[in-house]
């Protein structure tokens, strides 16, 4: 009997542990979910500098659509906040009379450059790369510049008219081949539409599919996606490759909308998360930039860029990129050094790019997109060179990777078959990969020479 009794005290012990044991992990539990939660809110407090109420929930898609499948993730801290945004009031009233004293076509500096104009095979001209590298410096040229245009560019007579009434910020995206989802910008304030347009440019093979969803009708001559207004570009006389299409608008964005005084790219892959209005005032007026755009995440040599398009197959001509990368080691491409500051690296993520229109960034874009045109539209490998080489030198602001991965959210590209349509079949080929060491070389010269270079890319 004493036994027993011992047992059954044991026991009620051991329960009263358990139950103490319980308890303290449910009010630790509790403590931390309070404090994530806060801390949470303080953060979106900080990093929200609204007087004006943020609008609510701008489009509704059906489901069939997923345009919020397949989110890249990223370590990143939530809560971190590597860029500042001054008061959203202040910002617009700064923007607004920024506008209002410009006088109107002056955006895009046209009283200080000129375009060229004419008829060609191709809508960029097919220039030789002496006359292309014969406009880099304009300190004392006044020629016309080329710069696209060649060839009409095939839009709708209302969407041309509309994109010429834009006359303050601008935001541009553009989705060929269906190789992206359109995506509504989150974080904007109540005024934002009425001083920010959002155009975005597609084809009809992504015609078809926002058909096919019940997201725009044929019939209409105007089509309208949330805050996007859909321009229809019928491809069919400009570039055979898709992409090549897409960065028409990405880089003759100053072309397309003559009037605007401000303009963010933002690929069709990510959906911007913070109002248009704030990322220009913070990360180009505030810092007295031309353009800015982030660092690339990986990459600080222009070469490392070239291995990895060659290795991962981003562009399926090979010598292409053999014969680009020799072209600009022969014309004083260098890899990045000190010496190139305050330029903090020679790889952007082109993704996300904001511009002040005016001569130094229309220039660098007319300079950039000729050279897109010469070789490939993987615009990363020409922006060190054309950087490094055109006069006047442009002020760039080269933001660190965390501010991107702030202010936007990157989703994965559709996947389906005719992703590699455009790609020749003798072209499908894994390409020999090479040693990333053994294409820096010392004393500041590309890989010691242009031979030395292409050797070790070509394997």
């Amino acid at each position: 009997m004493g036994k027993l009794l011992t047992n059954s005290k044991s026991i009620i012990v051991l329960h009263s542990k358990l139950l103490c044991f319980s308890l303290l992990y449910l009010f630790i539990s509790l403590f931390l979910a309070l404090y994530a939660i806060s801390s949470k809110s303080k953060c979106i407090l900080r990093s929200t500098p609204f007087d004006y109420p943020i609008q609510d929930r701008i489009f509704s898609y059906p489901s069939s659509y997923g345009e919020h499948k397949y989110a890249v993730s990223t370590t990143r801290s939530k809560c971190s906040s590597p860029v500042s945004f001054s008061d959203y009031r202040n910002v617009l009233e700064e923007i607004q009379h920024f506008q209002m004293n410009s006088s109107p076509g002056t955006s895009s500096s046209s009283s200080s450059m000129a375009y060229m104009q004419g008829n060609a095979d191709s809508f960029g001209g097919n220039l030789s790369t002496h006359l292309r590298f014969s406009y880099f410096d304009r300190r004392n040229d006044s020629r016309e510049v080329p710069c696209g245009f060649f060839k009409r560019f095939p839009i709708g007579d209302s969407d041309r008219i509309a994109m010429e009434k834009c006359s303050s910020v601008v935001v541009v995206s553009a989705i060929f081949n269906d190789h992206d989802k359109i995506r509504q910008p989150r974080g904007l304030g109540s005024k934002t539409l009425e001083n920010v347009c959002f155009f975005m440019f597609i084809d009809d093979v992504t015609l078809k599919v926002l058909e096919h969803h019940g997201l725009i009708s044929r019939n209409s001559s105007e089509h309208v996606i949330g805050v996007w207004r859909i321009v229809v570009v019928l491809n069919g006389d400009l570039y055979s490759n898709p992409a090549m299409n897409g960065v028409i608008p990405k880089y003759l964005v100053h072309r397309l909308f003559p009037n605007s005084k401000f303009s963010i790219w933002i690929d069709a892959k990510l959906q911007l998360m913070v109002d248009p209005l704030l990322l220009i005032h913070s990360l180009v007026v505030a810092e007295n930039a031309d353009m800015a755009i982030s660092k690339h995440p990986y990459f600080v040599h222009t070469i490392e860029e070239a291995m990895a398009t060659a290795r991962w197959r981003k562009w399926w001509d090979i010598n292409a990129l053999k014969l680009q990368m020799e072209t600009y080691c022969e014309n004083g491409l260098k890899p990045w050094s000190p010496k190139k500051l305050p330029f903090l690296s020679d790889v952007p993520d082109s993704a996300l790019i904001l511009r002040k229109h005016g001569l130094r960034s229309n220039v660098f874009s007319c300079l950039i997109f000729n050279e897109l045109e010469a070789f490939n539209p993987r615009d990363q490998l020409a922006f060190a060179f054309v950087r490094d080489h055109m006069n006047p030198k442009i002020k760039l602001n080269m933001f660190e990777v965390e501010v991107f991965e702030q202010v936007t959210v990157e989703y994965r590209h559709n996947l389906k078959p005719s992703d590699h349509m455009t790609t020749p079949k003798s072209a499908r080929k894994i390409t020999k990969r090479a040693k990333t060491d053994s294409l820096l070389h010392a004393n500041g010269n590309c890989c010691g020479s242009c031979q030395h270079y292409l050797s070790a890319m070509w394997g």
